[in-house]
This record gives structure tokens, C-alpha cells and sequence, in this order.
């Protein structure tokens, strides 16, 4: 929770990725926890391995000077913190009363997920979204390779 605070309130992009980085490590440290090896390993490898390590490749290579340090600090003002912070706690206190009350408490780590499960369900009966799902990332990939190409004016 204290790395996930520091994302927020670090003005150093370089910083707060790493910080980043720390909380998508314990998020799937929480999956292991709760007997989801399969997704704490994809938590691992895709978030804070791939993504996270291409967003600290990107920050470095745009090279922020001290003018959007300075802006960031503007942004940053005590008085816009008052609506997240309230929505933080509410979110806070409804994850606390999930898994402390007797109801959900008690299934929390009893079965545990592996890859074997995870493939029988989405190729099962969740095939049709799966399918729809990479052709929704095939048509992005396109789409950010024609947004972003240089084309030379003569």
C-alpha cells in the first residue's frame, strides 16, 4: 500500500514506475496468497515484467525536463487529494468487511487454480470472447501502427 501511495504522490515518472512495479509485485504475491499461482505468475511476467519495464523504457527515452516537474508539483495540491482519498477509505472498509465476514471469509485459499483450469475455461465455453478479444487487440495493433508511422512529406 505504501508503494501504491508513492505512484501517486512522486513527481519523478522514473520513480514512480518503480514504484509501480513494487505494487503489481504485491498484487500478485496476493494471488499466490490466495491459491492463484497461474495468475500471480501473469501478474509477474506480464504487468510488471513486459509493460511495466516498456513504461520505464519510454519515460527515459522522452527525457522530462524540470518544466513538468514543476507542473506536476502545481497538479499535485493538497485539495485535490479529498474525493480519491474518501473513495480510497470506502473502497478500504467494503474490502475489509469482504474478508472478514463469516460468510466469504471462510473460502478464501481453499482451492487453488492452475493453468490446466484456466485454458479449460476460457477455450470452453469462453471461446467466443476469446476469440473477439484478440481480434479487438489485432485491430489496436493495427491501428497504433498506422496512427503512429512517419510519413515523409515531398
Amino acid at each position: 500500500m505504501v508503494s501504491t501511495l508513492r505512484v501517486i504522490t512522486n513527481t519523478n515518472p522514473v520513480h514512480a514506475l518503480l514504484y509501480l512495479i513494487v505494487s503489481l509485485l504485491s498484487v500478485s504475491m496476493c494471488f499466490f496468497a490466495l491459491g492463484a499461482p497461474f495468475a500471480g505468475a501473469l501478474e509477474i511476467i506480464v504487468y510488471a515484467g513486459a509493460i511495466m519495464v516498456l513504461f520505464v523504457f519510454v519515460v527515459m527515452m522522452l527525457n522530462l525536463g524540470p518544466a513538468v516537474v514543476e507542473q506536476e508539483r502545481k497538479w499535485l495540491k493538497p485539495g485535490i487529494w479529498v474525493s480519491p482519498a474518501a473513495l480510497s477509505f470506502a473502497l478500504l472498509a467494503e474490502l475489509l468487511y469482504v474478508l472478514f465476514s463469516q460468510q466469504s471469509g471462510a473460502a478464501i485459499g481453499h482451492t487453488t487454480v492452475d493453468a490446466k483450469a484456466v485454458g479449460i475455461s476460457l477455450f470452453g465455453p469462453y471461446l467466443l470472447a476469446v476469440e473477439l478479444a484478440s481480434m479487438l487487440l489485432l485491430a489496436a495493433l493495427v491501428a497504433a501502427y498506422h496512427l503512429g508511422r512517419y510519413e515523409a512529406k515531398e
